[in-house]
């Protein structure tokens, strides 16, 4: 952060929520951008199938296929999905695929599962949705022949 946005407050506080918005639209600016090959591999996703691809820590650039009914995530060896991190509860989140739509349930981790930046219990992924699961922020892309 800059000086901006943790100085002291000088007048309204618009210096605080105009960094607060440039640092939103600069994370969801990056978020939105695919990769060429990135494009490519979501458009050539199965029908009923989505995309994990992390956007923000460790292992940024990296992509978990989803074509199971049942994703574990966490940071146990045998996990679907491992996260070596120790942000990462062992047993941190599932990921279920039920008619084509796909729920993340938190397994009462530590650190919490964040959807859209608001902690959740269980809730359905969105298309371009950011998920995190302790440092790691992934961006959610289902289908596009599901739409």
């Amino acid at each position: 952060m800059n000086e901006l946005a943790n100085g002291p407050a000088s007048g309204s506080g618009d210096e605080t929520e105009s960094t607060r918005k440039f640092e939103e639209d600069l994370l969801g600016s990056e978020q939105d951008s695919l990769s060429d090959e990135e494009q490519t591999a979501v458009e050539a996703l199965p029908s009923g199938n989505a995309l994990l691809i992390v956007r923000r820590g460790p292992n940024k650039g990296a992509r978990f296929l989803l074509d199971a009914d049942l994703v574990t995530v966490g940071r146990h060896p045998n996990a679907d999905i491992f996260l070596d991190d120790v942000t990462v509860s062992r047993r941190h989140a599932e990921i279920s695929r039920s008619a084509g739509v796909f729920t993340v349930k938190d397994l009462a981790s530590l650190n919490g599962t964040y959807l859209a930046g608001a902690r959740v219990e269980s809730a359905v992924l969105v298309n371009s949705g950011e998920l995190q699961v302790g440092k790691y922020h992934f961006t959610f892309y289902a289908s596009k022949k599901d739409s």
